[in-house]
């Protein structure tokens, strides 16, 4: 096996949920697009997944991260143990399921491409946290990289 290069690379075969939203991702490129535009994502097209589904701002200067208002699902919301919507992470505690998030969303917009974490259960605490898999995905506007698709998946 060829190790790979780049961080948080997405396994050759995803299961389940995040299967479904990187296929729903991959239908919505133009023609030889690299990625689809952010004004075409619909979360009402994935209406069982919403719940796990996430919409993060990217700007460019300087290069940060912001959860969209309105654009975080209940289950995130429940996992995480708060309101993330409006939220830069880097101005929040980074917990539970967020780990690696600023890193794995920097990968993104870096690469331009769909990136994977995935984490076991346990940590620090009572009761121990279940494991996830989370992937975010590139979505081109104003001429860059501008937002990104996030789905969990629990372990």
């Amino acid at each position: 096996m060829k190790p790979s290069t780049q961080p948080f690379t997405v396994p050759t075969k995803l299961k389940g949920d995040l299967a479904l939203v990187l296929s729903y991702w991959e239908r919505l490129r133009r023609r030889e697009a690299q990625m689809p535009f952010w004004d075409d994502v619909n979360l009402s097209a994935l209406p069982a997944l919403s719940a796990r589904l996430v919409m993060i701002e990217a700007s460019d200067k300087p290069v940060r991260f912001r959860f969209s208002f309105g654009l975080v699902g209940a289950e995130v919301r429940a996992q995480y143990g708060g309101d993330l919507a409006g939220k830069f992470p880097d101005e929040i505690e980074i917990r539970h399921p967020l780990q690696f998030v600023i890193s794995q969303c920097s990968a993104t917009v870096e690469s331009a491409q769909p990136t994977y974490y995935e984490r076991a259960a346990g940590g620090r605490g009572s009761p121990a946290q279940p494991g996830y898999s989370r992937l975010i995905l590139p979505l081109w506007g104003d001429g860059r990289v501008g937002m990104l698709l996030g789905a969990f998946a629990w372990a």
